[in-house]
Order: structure tokens, then C-alpha cells, then sequence
């Protein structure tokens, strides 16, 4: 008996781009792309996050440009937020910089606008697979200190960590669940390279005994 082929599941996805032309044309190319479900489109980062957030959809693709928070702040606000989309930047790139600080803000993939709708699309492909997709980088210019990847509330988590705070704790000085908490936690472990609370503390300590000046800039930030 000859079994059935599984059918694919689309890809959900937002856009976001401020030039009216582009934001249709992407519209159009991944209406009638089969392989995606496109759940909105939006001229604002504003709009995008009010779209995201009613509705979660696995990819987004950005106009670092885009009015009014700009693409790296979009990227690192939604770094915070649980199930939020991985997220591709669609923009100019005529210094070569682009891509760069693209992947530090914490963008998945980098698609320059002056190369061809099927490199976009190949690009939304390989990103919802999981992989992370830039042209090629010098990686030894970019910050490696797992300090700089963390979001604002990863470092506020770190530094109260190592003044002993409980999960209990944690969840009532930030107003979020123990469930969130967790969750926040294993993000910060994972970037880290520990796998625990007390491998977690030690970071900290060993790293604020050896003067790096990332932990003293992390303290501060905590606190503001």
C-alpha cells in the first residue's frame, strides 16, 4: 500500500518595510508562494510588534530602517519576548556594515535589497529551518564577550542572581511568572555556557574579579 506524503506546513510570517513599493512587492511574492502563510503586513515597527504579538508567526522580515524605533531596537525588544519570530533584515547595504550589526542586535539572517527575490525566499527558507544566514563576516570583528549578547533583562537577571535572589524573588521584582523566569534563565544559561544557577554566579564573580569591564558596564545597567 503506497503511504501519502505528509502535507507541508506553511510558514507564518509579518512583514515590515516602510517603502510602500517594496512592502508590496514582498507582499505579493509571498502571497503566492504556497510554502508560506503571510499573517500581516506594516510600515511601522510599532505595527509589527502590536502584529506579532496578537498573532505569533514564526519569521519576520525588517527594513532596518523602519520607522519609528529603527530595525536594531525592533530586534532587541523582541528579543525579550517569548515566541517571538526569528527575524530576517531586508536592507541597503552599501558600506558592508549592515549584516554585521544585524547579527549582533540578534537578527537570524541578512538579505541585501539589491539581490534577487529568490535568494529573500531561499534566505525565509533556511532561517525557519533553524539555520542563520549572512554573507560572509570576518567573525573576529565581531564581539565575542557573551556579555554583549545579552538582552537588558538577561543582565538585570544576571546581577540579581549574584545578590542571591530566588526564582520567587525574581518573578516578583520583574512582575513576570516563575514559568517566564525559567525561561528568561535557560536564555541566559545557554549564552553563558553554564547550565546551572551557581555556574551562573561564578560567571559573574570570576568575570567582575578579572576587571572585565563588560560585567562593571552590566552592574550599571542593571540598576538603571
Amino acid at each position: 500500500m503506497q503511504s501519502l506524503s505528509p502535507v507541508s506546513k506553511q510558514i507564518s510570517l509579518a512583514l515590515a518595510d516602510s517603502n510602500p513599493l517594496v512592502l508590496g512587492a514582498m507582499s505579493e511574492i509571498f502571497d503566492r508562494d504556497s510554502r508560506f502563510s503571510l499573517v500581516a503586513t506594516t510600515s511601522s515597527a510599532e505595527g509589527f510588534l502590536g502584529a506579532v504579538m496578537r498573532v505569533p508567526v514564526e519569521l519576520g522580515i525588517i527594513d532596518w530602517r523602519i520607522p519609528a524605533l529603527g530595525g536594531q531596537k525592533l530586534i532587541e525588544v523582541l528579543r525579550d519576548q517569548p515566541n517571538a519570530p526569528r527575524l530576517i533584515v531586508y536592507g541597503d547595504d552599501q558600506n558592508g556594515e549592515l549584516p554585521r550589526k544585524s547579527m549582533i542586535a540578534g537578527a537570524a539572517g541578512f538579505v541585501a535589497r539589491s539581490t534577487s527575490v529568490e535568494k529573500l525566499v531561499d534566505t525565509c527558507l533556511a532561517v525557519a529551518s533553524g539555520q542563520m544566514v549572512f554573507p560572509f563576516l570576518d567573525v573576529r570583528e565581531l564581539q565575542t564577550d557573551p556579555i554583549h549578547q545579552l538582552t537588558r533583562r538577561e543582565k538585570s537577571l544576571l546581577e540579581a542572581l549574584a545578590r542571591g535572589l530566588t526564582n520567587r524573588d525574581l518573578a516578583g521584582d520583574f512582575g513576570i511568572s516563575a514559568n517566564t523566569v525559567k525561561f528568561h534563565l535557560s536564555n541566559l544559561y545557554e549564552k553563558l555556557g553554564v547550565h546551572s544557577r551557581a555556574q551562573a554566579i561564578a560567571w559573574f564573580y570570576s568575570h567582575q574579579q578579572a576587571g572585565d569591564a563588560g560585567v562593571a558596564r552590566l552592574a550599571f545597567t542593571a540598576q538603571k
